[in-house]
């Protein structure tokens, strides 16, 4: 040690050890790392996706375009709305109690959730459950989320929920802690146990744990967190916006001009008295002005002009479009005239709100499950293991009128090849619900069809007498076409 290192050493050594043991220990201290921002490999950096939350709700609520897209997925999705039902009549009836109960109100709960879904790209649940096994549930914000641990091999497994450190106590309030006292234990993060089946058990005191359930729609295999249908479209939202306030504003200034008065005037004063004058009484619109040969009047207005302004306000929408996952129609902007062509865009529309439905629909179904397996440790009558449905809205009335067309005509035509044994039963019934757009276990439906009692309604197809058609080997051509 030099003569310089034993003089900073003798000056400033307790201080620099007292600051390292003070980093030390911020970097051991738990609250640090709920302030920080871990982020899995495929998922955005935490600043990011803090970003993106924001913007999207920032344009939902001012952007009108935006807020259309969310609402157009909450009206296909959930529709006129969702219905549960299971065929145990005691868990049907708890879980009606349980879906009109006053505190969770789930019907109209749904609305909110789906537009928070489509908005944020993931929905945070949270569950609480009273001694009685009534189960209720919160969403909480995406955006106050601060980590996801999930199991060292897999990272869908999640284990624990840390939201955001917040104040607590009403820091400077009356009967809280003085003001000076504001540090890092005033700061307070929640953590959820998220529901796992095989540990979920009630407190000694008869209570419940409160856990949380995660859900989340465009995540990439191998992220924990969901992206929101709006992300890749905020940009194209935000110069479409920028767009037609400048075209607004082009069409105002377009329209704006001044009157420019040349005379001579002997000083400053009479030109400024003679302008305080004329502002004071400007000419009326198409008003007669006269004046004598020692003032000239003019008007001045800018020349400003755009063009293909149109081109390009449409180019600009049909990305938002194309992001949105939804026709030029839906969003405002009729792009044909002809009703076949705005019937075939809506076609992959519907698939996409079809997609969605059926993960939602399947997110309500797993809440029941939890809500009712809460249950049952209280109630030994509900059976956690009966079939739960959740029905929701069809998409388009219109796909259901073709489907049903499709599927009596397909009934009709295959069912002659079932009299005559060229196909079996499965065969038949698969052929009839794929055409009815249904997706079903054939095997199942066979099985239940066997068991159920026999109707005279609806009697057999009748065997249809064909002829036989000949083939002629040199032309191609059916020799006897005319008799069949």
């Amino acid at each position: 040690m030099n003569l310089s290192e034993r003089i900073l050493e003798r000056l400033f050594g307790k201080e620099i050890r007292r600051r390292v043991r003070l980093a030390v220990r911020a970097l051991d201290d738990g609250r640090d790392r709920a302030l920080s921002s871990q982020t899995f490999p495929r998922d955005r950096h935490g600043y990011d996706r803090e970003q993106v939350l924001r913007e999207a709700l920032d344009a939902w609520r001012n952007n009108p375009l935006a807020r259309r897209i969310i609402q157009l997925t909450t009206q296909y999705v959930v529709g006129g709305g969702v219905s549960i039902t299971c065929d145990h009549p005691r868990t049907h009836a708890f879980l009606q109690e349980w879906w009109h109960h006053r505190l969770n109100a789930m019907p109209m709960r749904l609305y909110g959730w789906c537009d928070e879904l489509t908005r944020c790209g993931e929905l945070f649940i949270a569950l609480t459950t009273d001694p009685a096994g009534m189960s209720y549930v919160r969403a909480i914000p995406a955006s106050h989320i601060q980590e996801i641990v999930s199991a060292e091999n897999d990272v869908e497994q999640e284990r624990l929920i840390i939201e955001k450190p917040s104040f607590v106590g009403g820091i400077g309030r009356k009967g809280s802690a003085p003001r000076h006292s504001w540090a890092a234990e005033a700061l307070q993060s929640r953590e959820w146990v998220v529901y796992d089946p095989n540990t979920d058990q009630r407190n000694p005191d008869g209570s419940f744990p409160p856990v949380m359930l995660h859900y989340a729609v465009n995540r990439p295999v191998g992220a924990k967190h969901g992206e929101s249908d709006l992300a890749p479209l905020l940009r194209w939202l935000a110069r479409y916006a920028a767009w037609l306030e400048d075209r607004a504003r082009l069409n105002r200034y377009r329209q704006s001009f001044l009157y420019v008065v040349k005379a001579k005037f002997t000083h400053e004063a009479e030109r400024q008295r003679r302008q305080a004058e004329l502002n004071a009484n400007p000419p009326n619109p198409a008003s007669i002005l006269v004046t004598d040969d020692s003032e000239e009047w003019s008007v001045l207005h800018p020349q400003l002009s755009s063009f293909e302004a149109a081109e390009d306000g449409l180019a600009l929408k049909k990305m938002v479009a194309t992001g949105a996952a939804a026709p030029l129609h839906f969003l405002a902007e009729p792009e044909s005239a002809t009703r076949t062509t705005a019937e075939s865009a809506g076609g992959p529309t519907y698939r996409h709100y079809q997609q969605r439905q059926v993960f939602f629909l399947w997110m309500i179904e797993d809440i029941a499950k939890v809500v009712v397996a809460r249950r049952k440790q209280v109630d030994r009558l509900v059976n956690p293991k009966a079939s739960i449905e959740v029905k929701g809205a069809d998409i388009s009335s219109r796909d259901n009128a073709m489907m049903a067309t499709a599927a009596s005509t397909i009934i009709a035509s295959f069912g002659a090849l079932r009299d005559r044994g060229l196909i079996d039963d499965a065969e038949l019934l698969r052929l009839a619900y794929r055409f009815a757009g249904e997706v079903v276990d054939v095997q199942a439906l066979l099985q239940s069809a066997r068991t159920a009692p026999p109707s005279d309604q609806h009697p057999p197809f009748s065997p249809v007498e064909v002829t036989p058609i000949h083939i002629d080997p040199l032309s191609g051509e059916p020799e006897n076409i005319e008799r069949v």
